[in-house]
């Protein structure tokens, strides 16, 4: 793993964090769904990071980060809406370390509850990312804590393209390789460890990223060639809502086809479906791949397509809110 944090991960770094977190993280079951093939007109195949530990995908890059800490290091700190919050807890709690965590005033009370159940303290900010890192770093002013980003890390990058490694072994055990892999968008740590991964293990395989339409400045930066750092979004997809980091935009610009965007009501559409048809409670950013091969069928029409279900923590006295929206 580089040890200058300004370097780039590799594919080997995804390698070598398939190995430190095995045993640790569920190998987590890859499902599909007749009637969800039939409406994307794709053979469709969802891996279910919702069953993961802590409920989503970055207890991997939480785990492989942790696994990486500098000598001497005491205690960590991240900022976080909640997914990466919760990991990095659980990964700190495991290894005996305090954590805290910098958590927006508008993050979901189930994903507040989910950072406090494994021991962490919570620091509480303004909606903004600019507010998360600039509480983020008093804390490390006033504590000397050891940051662990959520997404614009080489070993958070690392750790989560141990999904995309996982998908494509369990495919091969059911002798196919994929056409496509879809991985929703937002900081980009799981979409670039995917393209890493996929680019060592299946180059053939297209990688195609899928955020919110009120949040797209992944798919404006890889489109445009220049990053952006600032947006407004609106999107029920929280855990979506950030910008994309500096590491994951250049290795998402080597490694993925493309990343296209979803209304708000395809991503309803989408969880409703997937809580329906396949009875697995996955929360609104999870749903943003599904919703990307519906609402951009052709792209992937006849194809054999991963879709990456990337959470399961939601706040369920809002379900009903978030159905009838679909309608509204």
């Amino acid at each position: 793993m580089p040890s200058d944090p300004n370097d780039l991960p590799t594919s080997a770094d995804v390698f070598c964090a398939a190995q430190t977190v095995s045993g640790t993280v569920h190998r987590t079951p890859l499902i599909r769904s007749q009637l969800l093939n039939e409406l994307g007109g794709a053979n469709l195949w969802f891996k279910c990071e919702h069953l993961q530990k802590v409920g989503a995908f970055k207890a991997r890059g939480a785990a492989n980060a942790l696994s990486l800490l500098p000598e001497g290091a005491e205690l960590v700190a991240t900022h976080s809406s909640g997914n990466h919050g919760a990991a990095l807890a659980w990964a700190a709690a495991e290894r005996c370390l305090p954590c805290i965590v910098v958590m927006p005033e508008t993050a979901p009370d189930m994903k507040r509850m989910a950072v406090e159940s494994y021991g962490a303290t919570i620091v509480t900010c303004g909606p903004t990312l600019a507010d998360r890192e600039e509480a983020l770093q008093k804390v490390v002013q006033e504590t000397g804590a050891h940051v662990v980003p959520p997404y614009d890390d080489s070993r958070i990058i690392a750790g989560q393209g141990t999904v995309a490694l996982e998908v494509v072994q369990q495919c091969r055990e059911q002798g196919f390789t994929p056409d496509v892999i879809v991985a929703p968008v937002g900081g980009g740590g799981l979409l670039a460890g995917t393209g890493l991964a996929i680019a060592a293990l299946a180059p053939d395989v297209l990688v195609i990223g899928a955020e919110p339409a009120g949040a797209d400045d992944a798919q404006r930066s890889l489109r445009g060639g220049v990053h952006i750092t600032t947006q407004q979004p609106h999107t029920i997809a929280d855990g979506l809502r950030t910008t994309l980091g500096h590491r994951n935009y250049r290795v998402i610009r080597r490694t993925v086809r493309d990343i296209v965007t979803v209304s708000e009501s395809g991503i309803v559409r989408a969880m409703q479906l997937l809580w329906t048809r396949t009875k697995q409670m996955v929360e609104p950013s999870a749903a943003v791949g599904l919703a990307a091969v519906l609402e951009h069928g052709a792209r992937f029409r006849n194809k054999n397509v991963a879709v990456v279900l990337t959470g399961g923590n939601m706040d369920l006295g809002k379900v009903s809110s978030l159905l009838t929206s679909v309608e509204e």
